[in-house]
């Protein structure tokens, strides 16, 4: 076989750093951040000349001829090949039997796929499935590692090999190494003391899965659901009518959320940026690996309004803006235990990946793809252009059963209808419960009584505590609180119980 010249070498972006640890850290099981993305195609098909199209794609963007390797300090680097052209192959399966078992054979054939991990070191990290349904319909499932490919980027990808295909010129293109080149030019230091700043204070991690050092990677479940159509015209309302951005009412509800899971009122989650800066010529027809992760703080003061939380939140994500591009590890390291966190929100701002291109008498249409994250919740908010916004709640199964992450959505949703209201205290937004979550609870004081007239946690639990105050509440490894003594602690401890309820 033989080898590929190298043709540059490049070091990592911030996010490439982290997702090459954990997609290193265990080489044996699934690799979570492999994604996958399928294009129907539907009209006469040239087989070679698509594939032609997708290698001149690949040749065209150093980004997606990166492989991954360790230098001897143990630095990691990418490096770039001059000639690698993406894996090929066909499976015809028309004739194969009724449209559904076709459709379940092709879906077996993209999960084989996915399953099959990359050797990181060589590149490309992509390969092609081209499998054919019937007379003139194929689909072609495309499956890559986020390593060297955002979201932002698959659309650019699918649109330049669209006009290949078709014969159409390129414009001149801009490399990602101009990305890498802008980060050496920052100023780290004044970046570092931004988030320092910005999490002074937050002494302790906001996690809301128990810690196990000997957790292995895993590919998260998911359970997706849709706002009501009413719910996402006033969330829209909210922020025409305030200047607020709905990324922004998200991680308020977000926050609101975790505040429950974790007990806590001063609350870290992450949040994916896009990573473009804007000072950048030619970034946004860029591909690559620009996003990044970063903290999210919110402090729920009960007694600040809906309005004066969103706007917060925004105000810190603003003063922000120009220090997201430093790396968590970075910036935890600088900030401390108050960095840490193990949820993460995904507001997807870039440009669909689903939609219809054509080439000559092809149509071809991008279905959404099949990403997901190592952590034990994510929640991936999906606007689309008819208004309607979908939830994606990616959770690990061992930690969360697909209950409790259902419930987590609902309780979300919740949050969301009390934060179309902004003249609401936080307070209030904290402590009312969804009716189904006030039976549950009610349910769970062990004596059967439904207190239909309680509007909070609080007062259920106070109901109780008068009904017998000498029944377990608080059950722990080491000892139990009764609920007169749960009550007792609520007296020596009034903030919290008073920003809960």
């Amino acid at each position: 076989m033989v080898r590929s010249r190298m043709e540059d070498v490049w070091p990592l972006s911030p996010l490439q750093e982290g997702m090459l640890f954990h997609a290193s850290f265990d080489d044996g099981g699934p690799d979570v951040y492999q994604s996958q993305r399928t294009l129907d195609l539907d009209g006469p098909l040239d087989a070679a000349r698509l594939r032609a199209a997708w290698e001149a794609v690949v040749a065209r963007h150093a980004s997606l001829r990166a492989g991954f390797r360790w230098r001897g300090s143990g630095q990691a680097v990418q490096v770039i090949v001059g000639d690698a052209r993406p894996r090929w192959r066909e499976e015809d399966l028309s004739g194969r039997g009724s449209a559904d078992q076709v459709a379940r054979a092709a879906e077996e054939l993209a999960a084989g796929e996915r399953e099959q991990r990359f050797d990181l070191t060589r590149a490309p990290l992509l390969r092609l499935l081209l499998i054919k349904l019937a007379e003139n319909r194929h689909v072609l499932v495309v499956t890559s590692h986020h390593l060297i490919i955002d979201g932002w980027s698959m659309p650019l990808i699918f649109n330049e090999v669209t006009a290949v295909y078709s014969g159409a010129e390129l414009p001149p293109e801009h490399s990602f190494r101009e990305y890498l080149a802008w980060l050496g030019r920052q100023d780290r230091a004044a970046s570092l003391a931004a988030w320092r700043a910005e999490l002074a204070g937050a002494e302790e991690p906001t996690l809301v899965a128990p810690a196990d050092p000997a957790r292995v990677a895993a590919v998260p479940e998911s359970v997706i659901t849709e706002l009501p159509a009413t719910l996402a015209k006033s969330l829209a309302e909210l922020c025409r009518t305030f200047d607020l951005t709905l990324s922004t009412v998200f991680q308020a509800a977000w926050a609101l959320v975790l505040a429950r899971l974790s007990g806590r009122t001063d609350v870290v989650f992450g949040t994916t940026v896009a990573g473009r800066p804007a000072d950048l010529p030619g970034v946004e027809r860029m591909v690559g690996m620009f996003i990044n992760t970063v903290p999210v703080r919110a402090r729920l003061e009960g007694g600040l309004t809906v309005l004066e939380l969103l706007k917060n939140l925004q105000k810190q994500q603003v003063a922000l803006m120009d220090h997201q591009y430093l790396g968590l590890t970075e910036i935890q390291k600088a900030a401390g235990q108050g960095a840490v966190f193990d949820t993460l929100l995904v507001y997807e701002n870039y440009p669909h990946t689903s939609g219809e291109f054509v080439a000559g008498s092809l149509t071809v249409r991008a279905n959404p793809g099949l990403e997901v994250a190592h952590y034990p919740l994510t929640l991936v908010v999906a606007p689309v252009e008819t208004g309607e916004v979908v939830l994606k709640l990616d959770h690990l199964p061992e930690m969360f059963s697909r209950e409790t992450a259902t419930a987590v959505l609902g309780r979300l949703a919740h949050m969301l209808e009390q934060l179309a209201d902004p003249g609401i205290t936080v307070g209030a937004v904290g402590g009312v419960a969804a009716p189904e979550e006030l039976e549950r609870l009610s349910r769970w004081a062990g004596d059967g009584t439904v207190e239909t007239g309680a509007a909070s946690v609080v007062e259920l639990v106070e109901g109780r505590v008068g009904r017998a105050p000498g029944a377990v509440a608080v059950s722990w490894g080491g000892g139990s609180l009764s609920y007169g003594e749960l009550w007792g602690v609520r007296a020596g401890w009034p903030g919290c119980w008073r920003r809960a309820g």
